[in-house]
């Protein structure tokens, strides 16, 4: 178990290859899906993110693509549910609706287009391998192993920068969590692979960072990267663009967020991700919010330190 231990730390902070990635399917910030609920609890979670850019990378170069003073943005309404099956075992199903609007590309020009429709529906069931709060190992981390699914929405695949992969695939993840230092202080760590089976690419992402704990209010701040193993560079020029969902994108974000615990167990969160690098990708801004409510099991709520 130490080994196993040591090789996903390690994995968390290797470098990773510089091949190319895509942020369209949504997941619970800083590694938060570490915490599973307890046995036969339910834990539902109503959840909307914004993202927006008006400048984007065109293969390494970055321009502007302003149009009225619009560019692109994308709402997500999603519903996330999971449910604890047994001791350290949990099943999760993300379930929403995408829209996705820009003048930036339209004929005539300065026109909105549109895509809308089901997004991409995740699945998975995930295992906690360690609990760093019910062993006496002051070393122990919690450690969660995610088995996952993707189908495909049905929103426009080939719309520019769509919102979603527009394929079925799997995805397997390892998610880390490590209280350390003073009371309350730790990190969080995520590294996971999506193989895209149809329409987009397969993709590889992660994350990592520093959270605080303190009264029931969490703050956390991190980097995240995503990058796809092959594709294109997206074509065009100007008001005109040749876009593909094969296209080879890559994702480097600074991630904040703080959330807060009630007596109820209810958590509540919000969560902002910025662009600071990227290719054939937005120059994206991204907000979310959601809360999580807990019913069912033996207790308030799950131990979701969040």
């Amino acid at each position: 178990m130490r080994k196993l231990t040591a090789v996903c730390i390690g994995l968390l902070f290797a470098p990773i290859p510089s091949v190319l990635a895509s942020e369209n399917l949504p997941a619970k910030p800083f590694a938060q899906a570490v915490w599973l609920p307890e046995q036969g609890q339910w834990l539902v979670t109503p959840w909307y993110q914004y993202t927006e850019f008006e400048n984007v990378w065109r293969g390494s170069q970055k321009e502007n693509i302003t149009v009225k003073d619009h560019g692109f943005d994308q709402n997500d309404g999603m519903v996330l549910t999971e449910y604890g099956i047994k001791q350290n075992w949990a099943a999760d199903l993300l379930l929403g609706y995408t829209s996705l609007a820009t003048r930036s590309f339209s004929t005539p020009p300065g026109t909105v287009q549109t895509t809308a429709g089901i997004m991409d529906v995740t699945f998975g069931l995930r295992w906690q391998v360690l609990n760093e709060t019910n062993t006496t190992c002051k070393y122990t981390p919690t450690l969660t192993l995610r088995a996952g699914g993707i189908y495909h929405g049905s929103y426009h695949g080939n719309f520019p920068f769509a919102p979603g992969n527009d394929s079925v695939g799997v995805e397997p993840s390892v998610l880390l969590s490590k209280n350390f230092g003073w009371d309350g202080f730790g990190m969080y760590g995520n590294l996971g692979y999506r193989h895209m089976r149809s329409g987009g690419n397969s993709q590889i992402f992660g994350s990592v960072g520093l959270s605080q704990r303190y009264n029931g209010f969490n703050f956390n701040g991190g980097y995240r990267h995503q990058q796809d193993t092959g594709g294109v560079d997206i074509g065009g020029s100007g008001n005109t663009i040749i876009y593909t969902p094969k296209a080879k994108e890559y994702n480097q974000y600074y991630e904040v967020g703080v959330g807060y615990t009630d007596h109820r167990a209810w958590h509540y969160q919000f969560y902002l991700a910025q662009n600071f690098n990227g290719r054939n990708t937005g120059d994206k801004t991204i907000y979310g919010i959601y809360f999580t409510m807990p019913f069912g099991g033996h207790k308030a709520g799950a131990d979701q330190r969040q």
